[in-house]
């Protein structure tokens, strides 16, 4: 979901938030999907331990930024 998600935010909101690597979460999101080349379970797995806790902290300071 999220990796689709990424997909449908606009280019101005993708600039504005640079440090979210959109293209790296929607390209992980169609390798998952579509299985190119094999799925690597320990990146997935490194992805959900150390990098989502992160992504949302991110994706919660940019909600507040925009509902202020």
């Amino acid at each position: 979901i999220i990796g689709e998600a990424t997909k449908n935010l606009s280019k101005d909101l993708k600039v504005k938030y640079r440090e979210i690597p959109c293209r790296d979460i929607a390209g992980m999101r169609d390798k998952l999907i579509h299985e190119y080349f094999g799925v690597d379970l320990e990146l997935v797995w490194v992805t959900i331990e150390d990098k989502l806790p992160e992504f949302k902290k991110q994706i919660l300071k940019i909600l507040k930024e925009i509902e202020d």
